[in-house]
C-alpha cells in the first residue's frame, strides 16, 4: 500500500474544528487561523487531538458535567447513560450527530468538526482585514493538516489573496506533491513542521515515514516559497543533539527557509484527550517542566549551526 495519503475532499467544501482570531504565533502580525480537521500523523503528544480524525467527534468535558441526564433522551442512538454521577457516552454507538449539545445546561458537550463552504470560510476570515492591514498580518490555514483538504484550502487561500490578504499554511508536509503545489500557488508563507530526521524514529513517533516530508520541503525550496521551520520539541522524543544537528545540516542548505522556531511542549491538549475519551495506553507522557530547558538548549545549538533567526516559541 502506498505511503502517500489521498486527497480526501473536493475544492467545494471542507471541515474545520476551530477558528482562532487575534492569533500571534501563526505567522507575522495579527492573524486569524482556520484549523482544518484531519491529519495523516498520529503524534501521541498532539496538543490538538481533536484534529487527528477527519470526522466530527464529540468532546465531553466531565469536569463540567453534573449528571443531570438532560442529554439522555435526546440521543437517537441511546449511547448515553449516567455512571457515578456523570453522563457517559458509548463512543462505539455515538455518531456525533450533536443532538445532545443544545440541551446540556452546562455546555459540557461540543462537537469538533463543522462543514464550511469556500465562500463562507473566506468571508469569515476576511472579516478581520483591518487588523491584518494594521499589523502586517493575515490568515493562516492550520490543523490537523490543511493539505489533506487541498482543493478546499487552495480555494480559500485564493479568495483571500485576491483581496490583498497575506496567506500562510501551517503543515507537517506529509501529502502528495500535487496537493502541495495546488496550495503553494496561493500561499505567501509556509510554516513547516520538522520533528525527527531519522526515518525509523519518525515512524515510531508519528506513525509515518519522513521521506515525503523532507522531499516536499526540498520541493518548496526549488519553488522558492518563503518558509519558516517549526520544531515542536518533545523531551525524550526529539530533543537529543543527534537529531538537532541532523536537522540543522538539512535546513542550512535550503535557501527558502527564512527562520526557525523551536516550540516547547505544553500540556494544553491533555484536557482534550480526556474529553475525547482517549484515556487508554499508548499516549506519550511528557515532562512539561523539562521542555523549556530543552528548548533553551536546542535554540543555543541551532543558532551555532544556522545563519537564519532561531527563536523559542511561535
Amino acid at each position: 500500500m502506498s505511503d502517500i495519503p489521498r486527497r480526501t475532499t473536493s475544492g467545494h467544501a471542507g471541515v474545520l474544528f476551530d477558528i482562532k482570531r487575534f492569533a500571534l504565533h501563526d505567522g507575522p502580525g495579527i492573524r486569524t487561523t482556520a484549523f482544518f480537521k484531519g491529519c495523516p500523523l498520529s503524534c501521541t503528544w498532539c496538543h490538538n487531538p481533536e484534529s487527528q480524525s477527519s470526522s466530527p467527534e464529540l468532546l465531553h468535558r466531565l469536569t463540567l458535567c453534573v449528571g443531570c441526564g438532560a442529554c439522555l433522551p435526546t440521543c437517537p442512538q441511546g449511547a448515553i447513560r449516567i455512571v457515578a454521577g456523570k453522563a457517559v457516552t458509548d463512543r462505539e454507538r455515538c455518531t456525533a450527530c450533536g443532538a445532545c449539545i443544545a440541551v446540556c445546561p452546562h455546555e459540557a458537550r461540543t462537537i469538533a468538526g463543522q462543514p464550511w463552504t469556500v465562500d463562507g470560510l473566506a468571508d469569515e476570515l476576511m472579516r478581520d482585514a483591518v487588523f491584518y492591514e494594521q499589523s502586517g498580518g493575515g490568515i493562516t490555514c492550520s490543523g490537523g493538516e490543511p493539505l489533506q483538504q487541498a482543493g478546499f484550502c487552495a480555494a480559500v487561500l485564493r479568495r483571500c489573496r485576491q483581496s490583498g490578504i497575506h496567506t500562510a499554511v501551517d503543515t507537517c508536509g506529509y501529502a502528495d506533491t500535487a496537493s502541495l503545489e495546488r496550495v503553494a500557488e496561493h500561499t505567501d508563507l509556509f510554516l513547516y513542521d520538522l520533528k525527527l530526521m531519522d526515518d525509523r524514529r519518525h515512524r515510531e513517533a508519528t506513525g509515518v515515514s519522513n521521506d515525503l516530508v523532507l522531499r516536499n520541503l526540498e520541493q518548496l525550496d526549488r519553488w522558492s516559497r518563503p518558509t519558516w521551520i517549526r520544531v515542536p520539541l518533545i523531551p525524550t522524543i526529539n530533543d537529543d543533539e543527534e537529531n538537532l544537528l541532523a536537522l540543522a545540516e538539512f535546513v542550512r542548505h535550503l535557501t527558502c527557509v527564512e527562520a526557525l522556531q523551536v516550540l516547547p511542549y505544553h500540556t494544553g491538549g491533555e484536557a482534550k484527550w480526556l474529553a475525547l475519551g482517549r484515556t487508554g495506553t499508548g499516549r506519550t507522557r511528557i515532562d512539561a517542566a523539562a521542555s523549556s530547558a530543552a528548548a533553551d538548549r536546542a535554540v543555543r545549538l541551532l543558532r551555532q549551526r544556522l545563519d537564519i533567526p532561531v527563536t523559542e516559541g511561535g
